[in-house]
This record gives structure tokens, C-alpha cells and sequence, in this order.
């Protein structure tokens, strides 16, 4: 073969591999473009006890990205209250490609690799309800400090002329590993210390039967004559209280927090004092509008209009939104006006005379 013919063949050669990796970049850049243009955003809550986890934040959480964003897809997981298990699943978010991921931490603290390799992979954190430590871009939930500070002031209330520097309460927390839990605890002392004397404290766990089992201890620790009010951090745990409370044939003052259903009729029936409602609806779509905003690129500062210092000291703009504290005075100006719960749903046979001497009909 000539010099030229040489030439012509290897010129041919360069040309066909050329247009082969050409051909190869095209396809790898479609395919870049496929996964640019998903829009799947994770949904990640941390337990199935807590009952406004199922019932309002899941289905508001994804009717408003799917309302703001008629093209995206909401991938969904509920931790049931396993730490490990809620890890396990954002490795899967991780696995799958979403974009973003909306993380109710079960454990705030343990959940911070995980969330570091989110971030590392290019997916945003919006932290729900608990901030979560590790580089989220966004916290949304209540000022909780201030839940706390509404809880010990209707417990003082409830309390009445009983609420002396010598009177007794009792103390069940949430659990350790959820940072709310210890803004609840800060803010109820704040407004309890000094007021009262807190003769038994301890986590609950966020668990109806261990606060049940809680209870039972300090009455045997501290008396059940003595006993003159009981401080629950929320409404599940706040169950299993009442229940120790009514087998021990005591009435006392009990608080709670998140507004079930269940505790909305305890305190119809006076077996329950107070809840702290915290509207499942602002915090949920603030959330699902962070997390659109956060997918299409868009700034969310107006929005998260505040910052809140995680356990991991990452400074993260927040929407801290205000709760309010609810007894049988104001149930039909609150949950009812709101459309949380009908009527008819709280009013069931048990409840009919309470809710007519309550006013909701």
C-alpha cells in the first residue's frame, strides 16, 4: 500500500471513530438530559404512632408539589419509627436520583451522614418538623421553645389555685433523639420552674405505652395524693396517661400537643386539659413550595424568612410558623373553624352532650 493509500485509510479510520464517539457523547447527553429533567422529589416521615403523619402531612405534602408542579413525582417512605431503617431509606432516595428530599428525621442526630451523602449526590434537604443535622437547605416547622412555653402556661392555668411553688407535677418528655423534644421540655420549664416543683421527669418516648408505664412510676414515687398535674409533651403519649391517670382514679391537669382527634375528645370529656395545635396545612405546603423552589432553582428566601442553628452548627433559613394552645373553650374556634376535624367526626355517641355544652354542633 502507497503513501497515500496509507494515508486515506487511516484518514478514514479517525473520521468512523470519530463519528462513533460522537454518536456515544449524544447518547450519554440524552441520557444526562433524561435525569436532568426528572422531578422526583422524596418524602421521608419518621414514624405511624403519631397520627397526623399519615393523615394530614403525607396527602397535603404531595396534593401541593403535585398542584405547583403537575409533573413531578413524589417517592414516599415512613420510617415507622426505626432510626436505621429511615437511614436505609434515603440511601434508596439516594439510589433512585431524586432531586430533593423532604426528611422528618427520626433521629436528628444519627440521620447526619445520611444526609451529608444526599448532598454530596447534588439532592437538596428540606428539613421537616425536626432539623436534622448535616447541610439541609431549608428548615420548615414550628418555633417549638414557644410550644413548650404554651404547654406550661395551660398547665398552669388548668392548675389554678393548686399552682404553688410546692405543688407537685410530673413531667413526661418526647424522646431523646428528636431535637424538638428538648425545645419543648426548654420551653415548659421556662414557665413551669419556680411556679411549681417538678418531683418526676422522664422520656416517653414519644410512646403511649411508656409514658403509661412512666406515669404509673411516679405515682408510686411520688404519690398519687400528691400529684397535682401532669405534663405530657404530646397527644399520643398523652393516651397512656390518661389512661394510668383514670386507673389510679385521678383528675388532674394533663397537657398534650399536635391536637388528635382523640385528644380533642378527652378534652371534651375533661380527662384531657389542653393540646397545642399546630396547623398540619401552613407547615406542610411551606414545605412543599421550599422543596418546588429548591427543585426548579428558584429562591425560597421569602419564604424561609429566619434561621435556625442545627445540632450540627449549620446556620439553616427557616420558616418557624406559631401555634396556639387549645382547650374545650376555643375547640370550635380552632380545629373546627379550621376544618381539621368536622363536627360530626368529633362528635361522635360518647361525646354528643360534652360537644353541645361545648358549643359544637
Amino acid at each position: 500500500m502507497n503513501a497515500i493509500a496509507r494515508r486515506l485509510v487511516v484518514g478514514s479510520a479517525v473520521i468512523t471513530l470519530a463519528l462513533t464517539m460522537a454518536a456515544c457523547g449524544k447518547a450519554g447527553d440524552d441520557k444526562s438530559s433524561s435525569d436532568s429533567t426528572d422531578k422526583t422529589i422524596g418524602l421521608l416521615l419518621p414514624d405511624t404512632v403519631t397520627a397526623r403523619y399519615e393523615k394530614f402531612d403525607r396527602p397535603l405534602i404531595t396534593n401541593k408539589i403535585k398542584e405547583l408542579c403537575s409533573d413531578c413525582t413524589v417517592d414516599y417512605d415512613n420510617a415507622a419509627g426505626d432510626a436505621a431503617k429511615q437511614a436505609q431509606q434515603v440511601s434508596s432516595m439516594i439510589a433512585k436520583g431524586v432531586k430533593v428530599l423532604i426528611l422528618d428525621a427520626q433521629d436528628a442526630v444519627g440521620i447526619k451522614s445520611s444526609v451529608q451523602a444526599a448532598v454530596d449526590k447534588g439532592i437538596k434537604v428540606v428539613a421537616y418538623d425536626r432539623l436534622a443535622q448535616g447541610p439541609v437547605s431549608a428548615y420548615v416547622s414550628y418555633d417549638n421553645e414557644k410550644v413548650g412555653e404554651l404547654q406550661g402556661q395551660a398547665l398552669l392555668d388548668a392548675m389554678g389555685a393548686s399552682a404553688t411553688p410546692q405543688s407537685k407535677i410530673v413531667m413526661i418528655n418526647g424522646d431523646d433523639a428528636d431535637p424538638n423534644a428538648a425545645e419543648f421540655k426548654a420551653g415548659a420549664h421556662k414557665i413551669l420552674d419556680g411556679k411549681v416543683t417538678v418531683a418526676y421527669e422522664q422520656s416517653g418516648l414519644w410512646k403511649d405505652t411508656v409514658a403509661n408505664q412512666k406515669v404509673q412510676a411516679a405515682i408510686t414515687s411520688v404519690g398519687k395524693a400528691n400529684i397535682k398535674g401532669v405534663y405530657s409533651a404530646n397527644d399520643t403519649m398523652a393516651g397512656g396517661i390518661a389512661t394510668a391517670l383514670k386507673a389510679n382514679s385521678m383528675s388532674v391537669p394533663l397537657t398534650g400537643q399536635d391536637a388528635d382527634l382523640t385528644a380533642i375528645q378527652r378534652i371534651l370529656l375533661g380527662t384531657q386539659s389542653s393540646t397545642v395545635y399546630k396547623a398540619a396545612k401552613p407547615e406542610a405546603e411551606n414545605t412543599a413550595q421550599i422543596a418546588v423552589d429548591l427543585l426548579q432553582g428558584k429562591d425560597f428566601k421569602s419564604l424561609a424568612d429566619t434561621t435556625k442553628k442545627s445540632g450540627s452548627g449549620n446556620d439553616v433559613p427557616s420558616k418557624l410558623l406559631e401555634a396556639v394552645s387549645v382547650t374545650k373553650a376555643n375547640i370550635k374556634d380552632t380545629v373546627v373553624a379550621d376544618g381539621t376535624y368536622t363536627a360530626g367526626q368529633i362528635c361522635t355517641s360518647d361525646f354528643a352532650a360534652a360537644c353541645t355544652e361545648a358549643g359544637i354542633k
